[in-house]
């Protein structure tokens, strides 16, 4: 059986537009931050830490190299959720921050964000 795949920008990353400094998507460290408070529901699923050059290797294989985006909820073969934002040759994926959130939620057990 496959799991759900969350797929998170490394941090600390360069971006050659802005020589000499260090970043972090903030949307990544957003949802790090409900993984590390809620550790044992970020147990269900998979976590992969990725560099932020482009192409992002570990995710064209399961989305296509349109969907490249992080952050990025890959759902388990064959699931579905109403909070999806695509799919690729079948497989259901979470590309919005706040969606991918909802789908913790609903598919994991987390808590919801308060309004």
């Amino acid at each position: 059986m496959t799991r759900d795949r969350l797929f998170l920008l490394r941090p600390g990353f360069e971006d050659p537009a802005f020589p000499g400094r260090l970043f972090y998507c903030w949307h990544c460290a957003l949802i790090e931050g409900v993984l590390a408070s809620f550790p044992q529901l970020a147990a269900r699923l998979d976590v992969e830490r990725i560099p932020w050059p482009r192409p992002r290797q570990p995710v064209i294989p399961l989305v296509g190299e349109q969907n490249q985006s992080l952050p990025l909820l890959v759902l388990a073969e064959g699931a579905t959720s109403p909070h999806q934002t695509g799919s690729h040759e079948g497989r259901a994926f979470v590309a919005d921050k706040d969606a991918i959130l909802a789908a913790l939620s609903e598919r994991h057990g987390f808590p919801d964000p308060h309004p």
